[in-house]
């Protein structure tokens, strides 16, 4: 179990620092399925994740909302037919901060312990 997955989201205050590049490429190695990229400027972190139908990608998503709740930090969500897409970043600070590691953590082991 990765140190990511047994922390809990901080608070995150607007004047919280983003996390510089070399935190970034440390903390990816942690959630190798997830890929940084730029949107409007922001830097986000994504994944995607397959399933073989509409129904178990629903049930996913329920799940990764619920987590959003619990952690009190809430991702952008892209469903689709046997697909579903997370994105994390944080909103306040309008960047990446520990935070979205760790929710990104919690994300994979939710779809690595699917029934």
């Amino acid at each position: 179990m990765t140190e990511l997955l047994k922390s809990s989201c901080e608070a995150c205050n607007a004047d919280a620092p983003v996390l510089m590049d070399n935190e970034i490429k440390e903390l990816l190695s942690q959630i190798p399925s997830w890929k940084v990229f730029k949107d409007d400027n922001l830097k986000k972190i994504i994944c995607s994740y397959v399933f073989l139908n509409y129904k178990d990608s629903l049930n996913f998503l329920n799940k990764v909302a619920d987590l959003a709740e619990k952690e009190d930090h809430h991702p952008e969500i892209i469903l689709e037919w046997g697909k579903v897409t997370v994105i994390w970043w944080s909103h306040k600070i309008r960047g990446l901060h520990k935070n979205d590691f760790i929710c990104a953590s919690k994300t994979d082991a939710l779809f690595d312990n699917k029934d």
